[in-house]
């Protein structure tokens, strides 16, 4: 498996994400983007594009923040990520440096594109899908953030031609049961195929072993987070079609801690 630091650009700024694959493989493969938590990309990101070569896909954990940037704590965390969340054309731009970095590839099929992301990176999942980017065959959202953002701020495909799956904790206080329901009603409004999963006694960042913030609605569930990991492989198999590599009904879950 090659795995190494990416750096990528939008000609303004310069990203520092991280891109696995099977060297051994030689054709061309779908390419799957790993959009990081609010506190920048990690060793939890690069963990999660491992495990996604593992299955045979070209993976690129997402720098959203530029140059590598990384929060140490829940101020610089919200200082990064918050202005991405109020401009989504911001957000649009660096996401979109990202796909057409993995697009460019030459070991990556471009007409095969999924994503996936976890908290902040599951809202830069589902935008993805919102935009209706060329070649993006799906996405998943694992305890995202779920807001839609304002017709003013960017352009929105008129239909959805990715598939969606978000992966919800019901007791997340960052998405509560009410955003649940404006997701759903805006999924179906715009004519996107999308599943929601509600994952009953949960709250945020179910699949990180390091949340372990109960009275604050964020905490690691093994339970799920082996269903999270049994949805998304399926799901992905799925979007890029019935004859895509078999190792995708084997290979394990990174092991947590």
């Amino acid at each position: 498996m090659h795995a190494a630091n990416e750096t990528y650009s939008d000609g303004s700024a310069t990203y520092e994400g991280y891109l696995a694959f099977d060297g051994a493989r030689t054709q061309r493969r779908p390419g799957v983007l790993v959009f990081h938590q609010w506190s920048g990309c990690s060793a939890f990101e690069r963990e999660k594009a491992e495990w996604l070569s593992g299955l045979g896909y070209a993976a690129l954990a997402v720098d959203m923040y530029g140059a590598g940037k990384r929060g140490s704590n829940p101020d610089e965390n919200g200082a990064l990520m918050t202005p991405l969340v109020k401009d989504r054309g911001l957000l649009r731009q660096r996401a979109e440096a990202a796909i057409r970095h993995l697009k460019s590839l030459p070991m990556v099929d471009a007409d095969r594109i999924g994503a996936i992301g976890f908290c902040f990176g599951g809202l830069c999942a589902l935008d993805v899908a919102r935009w209706g980017t060329p070649g993006v065959r799906g996405v998943v959202s694992l305890h995202g953030l779920l807001g839609a953002f304002e017709a003013a701020q960017v352009r929105r495909a008129t239909t959805m031609g990715a598939r969606v799956l978000a992966l919800h904790g019901w007791n997340d206080p960052m998405a509560r049961p009410q955003a649940v329901l404006d997701f759903a009603r805006e999924m179906h409004d715009h004519g996107a195929d999308w599943q929601v999963h509600g994952f009953g006694g949960c709250g945020h960042a179910f699949t990180n072993p390091q949340a372990q913030d109960a009275a604050n609605g964020m905490q690691f569930n093994p339970l799920a987070d082996a269903r999270s990991f049994e949805m998304t492989k399926d799901f992905l198999a799925e979007v890029f079609g019935p004859h895509w590599d078999l190792r995708v009904k084997t290979c394990p879950w990174p092991k947590a801690g």
